[in-house]
């Protein structure tokens, strides 16, 4: 029987453990060629090793295709680097899962610059290096053939850049600008046939690990196949192993939450409220009256108050 993604080629970044490990374990179980990538840094990107090691082997093991890859996100030689060794050792790149990430939370006011500038250079120029290369390797591709190309690009977000979260003002940040990568990149990229969406995880990972009270989750590969954890955060893992195939070619511009045994659609900014000024200037001394009667009255769905 076909696998989901026979012959497809995988490049998964932040892949050594948690949820990108699983989505590697995933994506290798229907027949994708891996490529895990990992730098092998803390939870808070400290250091470096070869984590990515460990999940090829699983890959192997289970009698899969894979190879390790070791470079940083947030460099651009690297990146470039990584798509044109999976292109070069495989003959073509299909699927790039943009995964990789860190944390370093504190409230505004005891965060310092770097820790909010290594938080995004991670996430965001990370996601946006590792597109662009792969953008511009199928578009090469396009132009070589009929104007079309297979490419799948499945972005990363969560609930803090969604939903905002006490203490993590640059990841929320960081999350919440690859939401609006990920629905630019949908339109840049649909006209060769590229599809690219977001998938927004759930559960217990090392990164949440780091808050008090949360322990540490098993990795993917430790937890018996059929076993179902609400708090797994690989459950979203199948979602992405779908969206990364042939049958998903009509999504795009997505954004999905996979959380324990649920998907959620999740949809973008909506005008909740729309009040006129009946094609006037309007007058700022007035305005409290509109916003108190007009506007907030109707206390809109996810609009915060405070106090």
């Amino acid at each position: 029987m076909a696998g989901l993604l026979d012959g497809k080629v995988a490049l998964v970044t932040g892949a050594g453990h948690g949820i990108g490990r699983g989505h590697a374990l995933e994506l290798a179980k229907h027949g994708a060629i891996v490529v895990v990538n990992d730098l092998g840094t803390s939870v808070n990107g400290e250091g470096s090793g070869r984590d990515a090691d460990t999940v090829v082997d699983i890959i192997r093991a289970r009698g899969g295709q894979a190879m390790a890859d070791y470079g940083d996100v947030g460099d651009e030689e690297q990146v470039d680097a990584m798509i044109e060794k999976a292109s070069s050792e495989f003959g073509r790149l299909d699927i790039l899962v943009n995964n990789a990430g860190i944390v370093r939370d504190r409230a505004i006011w005891n965060m310092e610059a770097k820790d909010f500038d290594l938080v995004m250079k991670v996430h965001v120029r990370g996601s946006w290096l590792a597109s662009r290369a792969a953008a511009r390797r199928w578009r090469d591709d396009a132009k070589a053939g009929n104007g079309k190309t297979y490419g799948r690009i499945i972005n990363t977000v969560s609930g803090a850049g969604l939903l905002g979260h006490f203490g993590q003002t640059n990841y929320a940040t960081a999350k919440s600008a690859i939401a609006g990568l990920t629905l630019t990149l949908s339109l840049e990229l649909a006209g060769m046939g590229v599809t690219v969406n977001a998938i927004g995880p759930g559960g217990l990972t090392r990164l949440s690990a780091t808050m008090p009270g949360q322990a540490a989750p098993l990795e993917a590969d430790e937890r018996p196949d059929d076993s179902f954890d609400p708090q797994d955060a690989t459950l979203c893992s199948p979602v992405v192993a779908w969206l990364a195939s042939e049958e998903a070619g009509y999504v795009s511009g997505q954004v999905i939450r996979a959380i324990g045994d649920k998907i959620y659609l999740m949809g973008g900014w909506t005008e909740d409220v729309v009040v006129s000024s009946g094609e006037k200037r309007w007058d700022a001394t007035k305005l409290g009256a509109v916003f108190g009667t007009d506007v907030f009255h109707t206390r809109a769905p996810g609009l915060r108050f405070a106090g």
